[in-house]
């Protein structure tokens, strides 16, 4: 990816250099397909990681979320978790959506679908997001895309986004309860990042 092209581009104009990656997901070792001009394109970042780890399982099915899907890991880890479920793998990338459902297909997981938000029906509500937010973008784009996604939360459904601590955890979680008016805790910290679970406010 060249300095001026971010991985939050429709249409990336870096070469995509398409390579097969060993990863261990949902406690099971797999081989995904990965590139570059996505996000993460040498593995599972720091970030995700740590919110794999911490998240407790979803339920066995549901309708789940991945914001900002990448290559995949997330949306990939719900669908290994929750076969029954369907998993909307939502990202404006087209290379990185081309990865999530080649991956997914290989994997056999038929309810992970890889769209645009164009793709997702305007009913839908989610029992789950899991989320490494693409902090970089820009508080702009990060607020306006938090505040379309995480009221689509069904009554009891939970968020989960992991943001790095010197990159403004604290002030997310502040704004979040602030300009979405809902419920946002920390619930763990880890190698400089932090969850953040979201949910309804308590009518």
């Amino acid at each position: 990816m060249s300095e001026h092209e971010h991985y939050f581009t429709a249409e990336p104009a870096s070469a995509a250099d398409r390579r097969p990656l060993r990863v261990r997901l949902a406690g099971r070792d797999v081989e995904v397909e990965v590139a570059g001009g996505v996000f993460s394109p040498g593995g599972l970042d720091k970030g995700t990681a740590v919110l794999l780890d911490a998240v407790p399982d979803p339920p066995a099915s549901g309708t789940f979320l991945d914001l900002g899907c990448g290559w995949g890991p997330v949306a990939l880890t719900l669908g290994l978790l929750a076969p029954e479920a369907t998993v909307y793998a939502l990202d404006v990338n087209e290379r990185a959506l081309d990865l999530c459902r080649r991956n997914a297909a290989a994997l056999g997981l038929g309810g992970v679908v890889a769209t645009t938000a164009a793709g997702i029906p305007e009913g839908v509500r989610f029992d789950r997001i899991w989320s490494n937010p693409p902090i970089r973008v820009g508080k702009a784009v990060l607020h306006d895309l938090l505040r379309t996604w995480l009221p689509r939360l069904a009554p009891d459904g939970v968020a989960s986004l992991v943001v790095q601590k010197n990159l403004g955890s604290d002030s997310l979680q502040r704004w979040v309860e602030a300009e979405v008016g809902m419920r946002c805790e920390r619930v763990t910290s880890s190698k400089g990042f932090r969850v953040l679970e979201v949910t309804r406010p308590v009518s």
